[in-house]
């Protein structure tokens, strides 16, 4: 019985060493066939957009609002990771595992709802809607309608054009 366990767990074990391999293959040729230039201090500066930078870049702060979508995204993925179990075995789940997948995702979509209400994902902060003010919609700027000069054409050419 043992080494059957042992088959069982052959092609994980062929698979860890094979990435290994094929990790250390390429940072060894990469060490051995790669350049070997002497450093340079104008070289070695930070650039960025062709500029060189005024301030410590790795110093400053990210808004909040980057880490809370890349919180969600990773929390939604794992959430997402659930279904690939349920998706392989819902046959033989039957009835009880197409509620428990039901109930599940409507969890998901209510913590979704959730954070789209509270505009968690929005970027830019949100303006407030417009409201009317002595019967003016002020949804659409207004914009002065100037009246065009009429033109008149020769006769040759024909009519007046507005």
């Amino acid at each position: 019985m043992p080494d059957n366990a042992l088959n069982d767990y052959m092609p994980v074990v062929l698979l860890a060493a094979f990435a290994v391999g094929f990790a250390s293959l390429n940072v060894g040729l990469s060490w051995v066939l790669g350049k070997r230039v002497k450093t340079n201090r104008d070289k070695d500066l930070p650039f960025e957009c062709g500029m060189l930078p005024l301030e410590d870049i790795g110093r400053r702060r990210f808004p909040v609002k980057f880490y809370v979508v890349a919180m969600l995204f990773i929390l939604f993925d794992v959430e997402v990771v659930f279904l690939y179990p349920w998706a392989v075995r819902y046959k033989q789940l039957g009835l009880f595992g197409f509620v428990e997948m039901v109930l599940f995702l409507g969890v998901l979509a209510m913590g979704w709802w959730y954070v789209v209400a509270k505009g968690a994902l929005d970027w830019a902060p949100r303006r407030p809607e417009p409201r009317a003010v002595g019967g003016q919609d002020l949804s659409r700027p207004r914009v002065a309608e100037a009246k065009l000069p009429e033109v008149r054409l020769p006769a040759a050419m024909g009519s007046k054009v507005p």
